[in-house]
């Protein structure tokens, strides 16, 4: 194993032997992956910062979740849309159409953008929920099994 994986390795055991048990630490990344799909880029890092202050959450934990779903985030941008223009019966999209965007005025394509934004939200937001319960339950039942984390388990 090289220097650096072994650096890394040692951090990552050193904020498991925090006392955070694998419930709290499980919730923890599921919250940053499912925050880290927001399909609005630049805003899911400062979610992350404020979910985790107000929870009182691992911050490297979330922040590292964070990132490994920002490839899923860019991916699922265009399914979110499709779906909140379903969920909100919209139909086609007037920003998506290349007249608005040639000819449009300024002001018109950013309220297109708002609202395509605004329903692709609401379509993520949709999904995050369940999300979050599905990786919360099947990440605790894999950190009960790290042994550093199994004895952190009686403390939370």
């Amino acid at each position: 194993m090289s220097r650096s994986l072994r650096a890394m390795r040692q951090r990552a055991e050193t904020w498991l032997r925090q006392g955070i048990s694998p419930q709290r630490l499980a919730l923890t990344l599921a919250l940053g992956f499912a925050i880290g799909c927001i399909p609005v880029i630049g805003i899911p890092t400062a979610v992350c910062l404020v979910v985790a202050l107000s929870l009182r959450l691992n911050m490297p934990a979330i922040q590292a979740a964070n990132y490994a779903a920002m490839p899923f985030q860019v991916a699922l941008i265009f399914p979110f849309v499709r779906l909140g223009g379903w969920m909100f019966s919209s139909g086609t999209h007037p920003a998506m159409s290349t007249t608005v965007l040639t000819h449009g005025s300024p002001l018109k394509l950013v309220m297109a953008s708002g609202t395509l934004a605004g329903e692709a939200l609401a379509a993520w937001l949709l999904t995050a929920i369940p999300m979050v319960l599905f990786l919360t339950f099947i990440l605790t039942a894999l950190l009960r099994k790290v042994p550093v984390l199994a004895a952190a388990e009686s403390g939370d």
